[in-house]
């Protein structure tokens, strides 16, 4: 071979990498993830095992996949109390890893009280429940994958009152206020998907209704369609101790009124291709003891009155080997930090990690990839209460500080920032 057929080889590889880098990419997908009437519910503790008996309005999945250089992730907003446990979660990410090659993964429920309790992946019939969930989740990604396309991307935050701390009797009251939008357009001015982060529990429907429904999440997500087009992924953020500030609004009128907000956050953020696409994704798990005991058996017999069985014993398992939530830590483009916890993290924690961060826009997203329970701050422990107390927060005290230590260290070096 020539040497110039070798230099223009050489030449031709090296901008195909380059090319390669610069490529900023988006596609959407949503899917219907309603369970059949007869499934305990979840999220209201005096409902016990009782079964939904029917469907108020229908639980959804959207998802968002984006490939940024050689990097891809997969966000995907779920209408259920929390995220898949363990065992799901491993095999959906082997399945998506296979067929699509997504190699990271954040599954962020919306927290909403009227979905299904899919920790007790073992008890029929929300065993056969979960299979089906984990299929169509391994769906409604490939889908997103299949409609990847060349995107342009823009991001808008703004601090209102639409929520309200529901624990702490201590003044001033911290309140994680940020409403943040990501906006992503194809190429045309299209809309591909509006992501929504913003904290609130999705509690405005009574305990006694039993059926199931997306909460306000699902009018926020509607509204903002209407506006522009898209899938909205709805992103919970750090609702431990926040509730919606809805002024005598019900849920649908809540949920729009939020959904505007972030349909008018979404339009005022102008779209841009990435200069220089980039995205790095840290994963790992963190290890903490318990305070609260479930193998003492009157501690077993005290939840399980308060509970039921099933769910005790699925806690029981998880924490056998000490409570270990998980943390996925992304940076996309070099300015916009996600941080993904599975657990319910009061708000101090968001606001917080969101000012040492130094990033122009910070991403909390609570519930995602798994549950452990609540993690208060070292002060709202200190304080007590619903939330903050061992029954419902069994992490050792000052857990939820150190999880975000971490987070803040992996967005502190995947910036090059730590030597």
């Amino acid at each position: 071979m020539s040497s110039g057929c070798i230099r223009a080889g050489l030449i031709a590889l090296l901008l195909s990498g380059a090319l390669q880098a610069e490529v900023f990419e988006a596609g959407a997908a949503r899917a219907d993830i309603t369970p059949p009437p007869g499934l305990p519910m979840w999220g209201y503790g005096a409902r016990r095992d009782i079964p939904a008996s029917g469907t108020l309005d229908p639980l959804l999945a959207c998802a968002v996949v984006i490939r940024a250089g050689e990097e891809k992730i997969a966000i995907v907003g779920l209408d259920l109390g929390r995220s898949p446990a363990r065992e799901t979660m491993k095999a959906l990410r082997e399945t998506v890893a296979r067929e699509h090659g997504i190699r990271h993964i954040i599954l962020v429920g919306s927290h909403t009280h009227h979905g299904p309790c899919i920790e007790i992946e073992s008890a029929p019939p929300t065993a056969e429940y979960v299979r089906r969930l984990r299929e169509k989740l391994a769906a409604v990604i490939g889908e997103a994958a299949r409609a990847l396309r060349p995107a342009r991307i823009g991001v808008a935050g703004e601090d209102l009152t639409l929520n309200r701390n529901r624990h702490s009797k201590l003044q001033p009251k911290p309140v994680d206020r940020r409403l943040t939008v990501v906006r992503l357009d194809d190429l045309d001015g299209k809309a591909i998907a509006v992501l929504v982060n913003f904290a609130a529990h999705p509690t405005t429907r009574d305990a006694t209704m039993l059926k199931w429904s997306s909460d306000y999440c699902g009018a926020l997500r509607a509204r903002v369609e209407e506006e522009l087009g898209g899938v909205c992924v709805f992103l919970q953020g750090a609702a431990g101790d926040l509730s919606p500030s809805r002024d005598g609004l019900g849920t649908e009128e809540y949920g729009r009124k939020v959904g505007e907000e972030a349909a008018r956050l979404a339009k005022s953020a102008p779209t841009s291709a990435p200069a220089q696409p980039s995205l790095s994704v840290r994963e790992e798990e963190l290890r903490f003891s318990s305070r609260v005991d479930l193998n003492h058996t009157p501690t077993y017999l005290k939840y399980c009155i308060a509970f039921f069985k099933d769910l005790v014993d699925a806690y029981v398992l998880e924490y056998k080997e000490g409570i270990r939530p998980g943390l996925t830590v992304a940076l996309l483009n070099g300015d916009i930090g996600i941080a993904a916890v599975s657990g319910e993290f009061f708000s101090s924690h968001a606001i917080r990690l969101r000012e040492r961060s130094r990033l122009p826009h910070m991403l909390f997203l609570g519930y995602a990839n798994g549950y452990h329970q609540y993690f208060p701050t070292i002060e709202a422990a200190a304080e007590g209460g619903y939330g903050a107390d061992p029954e419902v927060a069994p992490a050792e005290v000052g857990a939820g500080e150190r999880v975000m230590d971490r987070a803040l260290f992996h967005l502190y070096d995947m910036r090059k920032k730590i030597r």
